[in-house]
């Protein structure tokens, strides 16, 4: 296997760039972040590279521990665990990434660039590990980090939370998501969609009125029609927000109903309200200004229009003019936990203090947005996140508290949506199919 794409970057500058982002993980920066950094030719390289090691840091670090007991220094470090994490075997059915020699080659042209002094030192426990993996690796299974790649709080809380079914949850973590599209209501659904996309060669299947799933991911530039607003990219769980809110039959929103979209950024579920119900007068919110510029340009991508303003939802003497929402749409700041596979840098960026930190914010919004429903009115809360504490440990603990105005807890509401394997196919290669939605929460409650 050639050490890099034809005419691309060199497998050593794509093993840097994906240090440096490791070592910015570590450091507590996100990998977006990190990867907003690297020069452009080399991002799509140093990106595909960095969620397969972020997948497998925890093993890569019972590696090193193993043959390299002393921390090195932090450059070096991270272009070990990098190398050490592209080592480890690859799942029942895949192939390695780049033969062995090939690596270590390389990534020793990489130490030469970053830490000369350290070269020899990176070969050295590299071929090691290459001539020792079997046992190595048997023995770094016995311990949690390495056979389940998530920190150790992590883990004992989807025990706690869900006793039978955290291991396939962990596993399911590790695994990559397939690229979920959203066809605009307003210009088509996803058969005649996936027409269009046959007859460019990609296969994608239906899974909804307006979603399908691509069967090989690729850049939205490829999309057709994506410039022009007629599709985006929305996981299947994040497609329920939008219908869950606006009801069906005689209990869907009237046309000009006013809603409020609290915590709006990046502006999917916002888009996704519009395109069924373009008549909503919608008011979208964001504390992060330049989080909600995101939201200004979904919209206009689509076509769409609504009201953005940025503020902290819940100091509502700073933004609310005092007119009653019909409907609100709470999806509430989390840890995230629903979406790793999608962003394999959060568990090892999060602490175990952060959940009740992002809870006590979650039950400030309910308790603030609560009264701004009119009679009759709905309130959707949502977290992408698997942890009970920010799902329904959330609700039940906000219902027992609003006593002078009882929330109706809708039966529709999902709950928990746990993101396992999907085995209601044959595997393929001997693999079970990745869950075809990500973690998330959802309670649909009403007012009197």
């Amino acid at each position: 296997m050639s050490t890099a794409p034809p005419h691309g970057p060199a497998l050593s500058r794509l093993l840097d760039g994906t240090a440096d982002a490791v070592q910015a993980v570590r450091a507590g920066r996100s990998l977006t972040e990190a990867l907003a950094a690297v020069p452009g030719p080399l991002r799509p390289g140093v990106q595909a590279l960095g969620f397969q090691v972020l997948r497998r840091l925890g093993a890569a670090e019972v590696l090193r521990q193993a043959v390299a007991p002393k921390t090195p220094p932090p450059r070096v470090d991270a272009l070990l665990l990098a190398a050490l994490a592209l080592l480890w075997p690859p799942e029942p059915g895949e192939a390695p990434p780049y033969p062995d020699h090939t690596l270590v080659d390389q990534a020793v042209t990489a130490a030469r660039q970053r830490t000369p002094a350290a070269a020899s030192f990176v070969n050295a426990v590299l071929r090691r590990v290459v001539r020792e993996r079997d046992a190595l690796v048997a023995q770094a299974l016995h311990r949690p980090l390495a056979a389940y790649n998530h920190p150790a709080w992590w883990v004992e809380r989807l025990r706690q939370d869900w006793p039978t079914q955290w291991q396939p949850l962990l596993a399911a973590a590790n695994q990559r998501p397939p690229m979920t599209l959203r066809v605009n209501a307003r210009r088509g659904d996803a058969a005649a969609y996936q027409q269009r996309l046959a007859a460019q060669g990609r296969g994608a299947r239906v899974v909804g009125a307006q979603a399908l799933v691509l069967d090989t991911p690729c850049p939205v530039d490829q999309l057709p029609g994506f410039a022009e607003g007629e599709v985006s990219v929305q996981d299947l769980a994040a497609q329920r927000a939008a219908p869950l809110l606006l009801g069906d039959g005689e209990g869907s929103l009237p046309p000009g109903a006013r809603v409020l979209d609290a915590c709006a950024a990046p502006g999917g579920k916002t888009a996704h309200l519009l395109e069924l119900a373009p008549a909503l007068d919608l008011l979208a919110l964001d504390s992060d200004a330049q989080r909600l510029a995101r939201v200004h340009a979904t919209l206009n991508r689509l076509g769409l229009n609504a009201e953005l303003k940025a503020a902290d939802a819940r100091d509502t003497a700073a933004w609310w003019d005092g007119r009653p929402f019909d409907a609100i749409l709470l999806d509430a700041p989390c840890t995230g936990s629903g979406v790793v596979r999608r962003h394999p840098d959060i568990r090892w960026l999060r602490r175990p203090e952060d959940v009740a930190h992002l809870a006590r914010t979650q039950a400030q919004l309910l308790d603030a947005l609560w009264p701004l429903l009119a009679p009759g009115g709905r309130l959707l809360y949502a977290t992408c996140s698997v942890f009970r504490a920010e799902g329904q440990s959330q609700i039940d603990a906000f219902v027992q508290r609003s006593v002078g105005r009882p929330p109706r807890h809708d039966p529709q509401s999902p709950g928990h949506l746990l993101p396992l394997p999907d085995n209601r196919r044959q595997p393929d290669a001997g693999a079970a199919r990745a869950a075809l939605e990500d973690g998330f929460f959802y309670a649909l409650l009403h007012t009197p």
